[in-house]
């Protein structure tokens, strides 16, 4: 804020804060995006390890690559009302960002795992075969090929998925982006 925005009738500014915990990956978009709905970093507070307890600076093992991030903004803003209204708006669509980017991994680890505890099952299967009094030997060949097939195929799989995935969700994580940078452009011309 400039001099005179600090300056008021009495001197005094009072300020309201906001502390919140990003990931790291979401840290730059939130430092340029806040400003737009009247927040400014907090110069009495710096940004912390989400990871690290401030007793005796004990590691938390949750939040391991989560930041915190702190700011401040006048209580007597103009357009305060509106300003929440499109902080939330923002705030909800960079957690669907989130979610879309998680979402890329999480069929394609299902699958894979579940091809790879199938090919688990057809080893033990070949594994019982040759244990057996006599050892059944077309049994265990039998069945180790899609054994090891199901061990090695998870790996492939999982790159094959992961990338379809990506092209079917980049354009919605684009227009997410988009969206949050509609949002921030209307909480500007708010402040001025």
């Amino acid at each position: 804020m400039t001099d005179q925005a600090k300056m008021s009738n009495s001197g005094y500014i009072g300020y309201e804060y906001r502390e919140i915990t990003v990931p790291k990956e979401y840290i730059s978009i939130y430092m340029d995006s806040y400003p737009c709905f009247g927040w400014e970093p907090d110069p009495n507070r710096e940004m912390e390890e989400e990871g690290i307890s401030s007793a005796a600076g004990i590691k938390k093992i949750n939040h391991a690559n989560k930041k915190r991030l702190y700011f401040r903004r006048n209580r007597s803003i103009s357009n305060k009302a509106e300003l929440t209204r499109l902080q939330r708006n923002f705030d909800s669509c960079v957690k669907e960002i989130e979610a879309l980017n998680r979402s890329k991994r999480t069929a394609a680890s299902v699958v894979s795992l579940m091809v790879g505890i199938l090919g688990t099952a057809f080893i033990a299967g070949s594994v019982f075969a040759v244990s057996a009094e006599p050892p059944i030997i077309w049994l265990t060949i039998l069945l180790a090929v899609p054994g090891f097939a199901g061990w090695i195929l998870p790996y492939f799989l999982y790159r094959t998925l992961v990338q379809k995935k990506e092209a079917e969700i980049n354009p919605l994580i684009e227009q997410k982006y988009d969206e949050i940078y509609t949002i921030c452009e209307k909480g500007n011309h708010l402040l001025f």
